[in-house]
C-alpha cells in the first residue's frame, strides 16, 4: 500500500513557541524545523507538506476570517491528500474544530486538529507526542470528519472543550465518548465515529462579519443589557445565551423575558445552551419553557464554542428549505445529541 500523504496547515500557538524577552511568541520557521527531525526518528511517520501561516497566529487573536482562510486551503489541496493536520493555538482550539466540522460537508478523510499546553523547545513537553498521535490519526481510514487529538486521545472536534487552563490534560469531551486513546497502542472506536458520505466533499465559507454574541446568566443579569445591545446599530442577528442548569432562565424577571421576546421577534437567532460543562438545555422545566416559548432555540448538549461556530455557518448560509432556527435544532455534524 502507497504511503499516505498529509497536507499540514501550521497556523501558530504555544506547540512552536519561542521564549522572547516580551514572553512566549511564535518564531516562523522553527516548528517546521522540528517537525522534520520528529518525522526522521518516528517510524512509519507519513509523508506531509506543511504550509506555515505569514503571520503565524496567538490564537488569542484568532478570527472567523481565519476560519476561511484554513477551509479553503484544506478544499484547494483535498484531492491531493489522504488527510489533513492543523496545529493550532489552544485557546480558541475547541472554537476553531468547530467551524471547520461545519464548513467541511461530506468529509471523506480525516481533519486533525491539535496543539500543546508545553512548546516544543520546553523539555519534557507534550507538544511532540501531540503531533505524532494527530499525524497517525490523520492517516485513519475509518475517520472522515474533524477531530482533536490531544493527551493521547482522539475526540470529535465540536464535542470538544478546553476545560483546563494549565493541565496537560487540557481538553475533554463532556457530552460525547471519545473516539479513540493510545494506551500502549492505538484504540479506535468507528462505531462512534460520523459515517462516511456518499455525496460529494464541498467546503463552505462563513460571512466573518456577522455579528454573533455570546451572553452568560447570573443572578442579577440586567434586562436592560439585552436591550441596549438589540437597540444598537449592530444589533447581533445571532445570541449563544448560556442558562443555568437544564436549560432554565429565571421566568420571574418578566423583563428579562420581554426582552429575549422582543429581540427573537425582531429578527435575531437565539440560542440556549446550559453553562454547565456536561448536560443538555431542554424544557423539563418551566424556568425552561419559557425560553421556548421567547424563541429561543434548544442547542440541547450543544458546547457553547459549536454554539457560536454553528450560529456563523448557519446564519452564512442562504436560505432554501430549512429556516436557520431548524438548522440550529438539527445535528448537522455530530454536534448535539438528538432530542
Amino acid at each position: 500500500m502507497p504511503q499516505k500523504r498529509l497536507f499540514v496547515i501550521y497556523a501558530g500557538g504555544t506547540i512552536g513557541m519561542q521564549s522572547t524577552p516580551q514572553g512566549y511568541a511564535p518564531v516562523p520557521g522553527y516548528l517546521p524545523a522540528e517537525l522534520q527531525r520528529i518525522a526522521t526518528r518516528t517510524p512509519g511517520f507519513p509523508a506531509y507538506t506543511l504550509r506555515e501561516y505569514a503571520p503565524l497566529i496567538d490564537s488569542s487573536n484568532l478570527q472567523p476570517a481565519h476560519w476561511n482562510q484554513m477551509a479553503a486551503d484544506i478544499a484547494a489541496n483535498y484531492a491531493a491528500y489522504d488527510g489533513f493536520v492543523v496545529i493550532h493555538g489552544t485557546d480558541t482550539l475547541a472554537y476553531t474544530a468547530s467551524a471547520l466540522s461545519f464548513m467541511l460537508e461530506n468529509l471523506g478523510k480525516p481533519v486533525i486538529v491539535t496543539g500543546s499546553m508545553v512548546p516544543l523547545c520546553e523539555h519534557p513537553n507534550d507538544a511532540e507526542q501531540n503531533l505524532v498521535d494527530a499525524f497517525h490519526w490523520a492517516t485513519e481510514d475509518g475517520l472522515h470528519e474533524v477531530c482533536v487529538a490531544f493527551n493521547r486521545q482522539l475526540l470529535r472536534g465540536n464535542r470538544s472543550r478546553k476545560l483546563w487552563g494549565a493541565e496537560i490534560g487540557a481538553f475533554g469531551s463532556p457530552n460525547y465518548p471519545i473516539l479513540g486513546r493510545v494506551q500502549g497502542h492505538y484504540e479506535f472506536n468507528p462505531a462512534l465515529c460520523l459515517p462516511k458520505s456518499t455525496k460529494p466533499f464541498k467546503a463552505h465559507s462563513i460571512n466573518a462579519d456577522l455579528a454573533i454574541t455570546g451572553l452568560k446568566l447570573y443572578p442579577g443579569f440586567a434586562a436592560r443589557l439585552i436591550e441596549q445591545i438589540m437597540n444598537s446599530d449592530d444589533a447581533p442577528v445571532g445570541v449563544v445565551l448560556e442558562t443555568y442548569g437544564a436549560g432554565n432562565a429565571p421566568d420571574a424577571d418578566t423583563a428579562l423575558i420581554s426582552a429575549l421576546t422582543h429581540a427573537s421577534q425582531r429578527g435575531s437567532v437565539l440560542l440556549n445552551v446550559t453553562q454547565c460543562v456536561s448536560g443538555k438545555a431542554s424544557s423539563d422545566y418551566a424556568a425552561g419553557s419559557i425560553l421556548a416559548r421567547a424563541g429561543l432555540v434548544s442547542g440541547l448538549d450543544i458546547t457553547p464554542e459549536a454554539a457560536i461556530a454553528k450560529l456563523y455557518f448557519v446564519l452564512s448560509q442562504p436560505h432554501e428549505v430549512l429556516e436557520p432556527a431548524d438548522l440550529l435544532a438539527t445535528s448537522l455534524r455530530g454536534e448535539m445529541s438528538a432530542s
